[in-house]
């Protein structure tokens, strides 16, 4: 079977760039709904219109902190290449890829699947430390980490 080489650089940036326009495109949905809301005419359904624009907002700000959040953490994840588990690495199970980063969960890089992860995580918290070799269970599911990058 033939290794698959992954540059860990390379699914950091892809991960930086996905936080990225998810803000972007959060900032524009922002926008769009503040002026769609300076739009409405008075109708009788002024009010209630008003208010349900404002609650998305409200929500849309909120997620765009929480992607702020991201983004900040993603900065502080190094790409230095580890022997053992800890924040930025990128370990290879038999049953899959998890980058140890910010908590953005599944993604495809270059056809393979990936599961950017928070070190807080219960997954993250188990491997944190081991090698390759090393194996665990969670959820009643055996993994052996087979690389860790």
């Amino acid at each position: 079977m033939e290794k698959i080489v992954f540059e860990k650089s390379d699914i950091r940036n892809y991960v930086k760039n996905v936080i990225a326009e998810k803000i972007e495109k959060l900032k524009n949905f922002i926008e769009f709904t503040l002026d769609a809301s300076r739009d409405i005419k008075k109708t009788p359904k002024y009010d209630s219109m008003r208010e349900e624009m404002q609650e998305e907002i409200y929500q849309m700000q909120k997620q765009l902190g929480a992607l702020n959040d991201l983004k900040r953490n993603m900065s502080k994840v190094l790409n230095n290449t580890t022997e053992r588990v800890q924040l930025g690495s990128l370990v290879i199970t038999n049953k899959a890829r998890f980058y140890i980063s910010v908590s953005l969960g599944e993604f495809f890089f270059e056809g393979d699947r990936f599961y950017a992860i928070s070190p807080e995580s219960p997954m993250a918290k188990k491997m944190m430390g081991m090698k390759p070799g090393d194996a665990f269970t969670l959820n009643n599911i055996h993994q052996e980490i087979v690389e860790v990058l």
